[in-house]
């Protein structure tokens, strides 16, 4: 009313925008024509796109029947875009006194509009908001926007009487309404099949539902195409029990006396059955420890597994091979680290532990003038069955397992795996047979022979020792 002349010349509208003009009771009082005052709201920021408004002298608020109420909500620019507005009505059911009252809110965006045609609509002409209602057979209404644009949000609330599709003003009937609106991240926290992310992209921050077992919808609720239980419990017991194809391995390690290998591969088949009990989607999920944890250590022992069973065959001296499995231990943590998901991590050392493998046979070979291993039987029934079952694992991780049919190609590469590592560990070192006690007694073996004069001094002038004693 105080707007300086300058600004415009136009005539200021002599009442506030409404959606028409109310059906009135018989003897119901005419309410002023004016402005109805905007409420403000206090804002209490908790986190990144987790705000709560609070009203003064609130979350209660009595609606009488002349009036409407009228809140303001400020979302800011950035910091509030990115989440969802959600906005809670609770009627008071014990506040009617056994009237037919029914509360409408209208929220919109900008521009406030108030409520109390027959109709009861929340548009007008080109503005549109959103429309909710309460009353005492739905004493509970909820309105979530996901993203909702910044600036300031008019939520108006007004009783009214009747059934519908009409209605009259209240007479002396006061509504009690319990309020409650706040800024979350997602919706619910996603539920029991949706973990809540904050992402960025292209500078915008935004928080959304990553839901998973098929479940679908803002807040991970539409089940349209969700996995069922039995459908989860049976691919997480064949994740889980296909790491068992790692016993006859360790069974064979220990009898073949690799009792090194045979600890890495029982610590790739303990954790790698943990990690994808706790790996789940949806409720049949069972973890022993911090999810990151049982990741790595299942990355690293599949990836320890391949490389130690490479530098077995080579037969090497056993300090070098120590000091290779001691580095490719710290340098596929360090890999690790860097990208968990690469497909050189588990190329990248195969490939270099099969260099140090053909190295080693190709000198083994040029020095013995003959090929290495030197029977065709470990050729046929060992190398190259284990060298093709070991090569369709990898080309089944590299190039056909997706996360459609993650549960089962996954279950096949740990047997394959598991399998090609019983064909390839090498049998045990041959070792060099003792000298029996009573083959020494006959003479076979070595003697060292003493000469006690010689060693004092004690030799003729001719040479010839005195006396001798002769050990083998």
């Amino acid at each position: 009313m105080n707007m300086p002349q300058s600004l415009g010349n136009q005539p200021l509208p002599l009442e506030p925008p409404s959606l028409g003009a109310p059906v009135e009771a018989p003897g119901a009082p005419s309410p002023p024509e004016h402005c109805w005052p905007v409420r403000p709201t206090l804002r209490n920021e908790l986190d990144t796109f987790s705000v709560h408004f609070y009203i003064f002298f609130g979350p209660s608020v009595a609606l009488p029947p002349e009036r409407p109420a009228v809140f303001g909500l400020r979302l800011l620019p950035v910091l509030d875009s990115g989440g969802v507005l959600s906005l809670e009505l609770h009627l008071n059911a014990s506040s009617l006194h056994q009237e037919n009252v029914t509360v409408f809110g209208c929220l919109t965006h900008e521009v406030p509009l108030s409520l109390g045609d027959a109709a009861v609509t929340c548009s007008k002409e080109s503005l549109a908001g959103f429309l909710l209602s309460v009353s005492a057979t739905s004493r509970v209404a909820r309105l979530r926007i996901p993203f909702p644009q910044t600036g300031t949000w008019f939520l108006t609330l007004r009783s009214l009487c009747g059934a519908g599709p009409r209605f009259v003003r209240c007479r002396n009937a006061t509504a009690e309404v319990r309020l409650r609106t706040f800024l979350s991240p997602c919706v619910d926290d996603c539920g029991p099949y949706g973990q809540c992310k904050l992402l960025r992209t292209h500078n915008y921050l935004y928080a959304a539902c990553e839901c998973k077992a098929g479940w679908r919808g803002w807040g991970c609720t539409d089940s349209a195409d969700a996995l069922t239980y039995g459908f989860q419990l049976l691919s997480t017991l064949l994740l889980c029990l296909s790491n068992l194809m790692f016993l006859p391995p360790v069974v064979l390690a220990i009898r073949s006396r690799y009792v090194l290998e045979a600890a890495v591969y029982t610590f790739t088949m303990f954790f790698s059955t943990f990690y994808h009990a706790c790996d789940q989607p949806g409720i049949v999920v069972f973890c022993i420890m911090d999810y990151d944890v049982l990741q790595f250590c299942d990355f690293l022992g599949s990836l320890m597994s391949v490389w130690v069973t490479v530098i077995a065959m080579a037969r090497l001296q056993p300090v070098v091979k120590q000091v290779l499995y001691l580095l490719g231990a710290m340098l596929l943590s360090m890999a690790l680290q860097l990208d968990r998901h690469g497909l050189w991590n588990l190329l990248g050392p195969s490939l270099f532990a099969l260099g140090i493998l053909a190295t080693a046979w190709t000198v083994r070979s040029v020095r013995r003038r003959h090929c290495y291993p030197p029977t065709w039987r470990r050729w046929l029934f060992y190398l190259c069955p284990g060298s093709l079952i070991a090569g369709s694992a990898i080309l089944l991780y590299a190039f056909v397992e997706t996360r459609d049919n993650y549960f089962y190609i996954h279950s096949i590469w740990h047997m394959l795996i598991a399998g090609s590592v019983g064909f390839l560990l090498p049998p045990r070192a041959k070792t060099e047979h003792r000298v029996p006690s009573g083959a020494r007694a006959r003479g076979c073996g070595y003697q060292l022979c003493i000469n006690e004069q010689e060693e004092l001094g004690l030799v003729g002038p001719g040479g010839t020792p005195v006396s001798s004693i002769c050990t083998s």
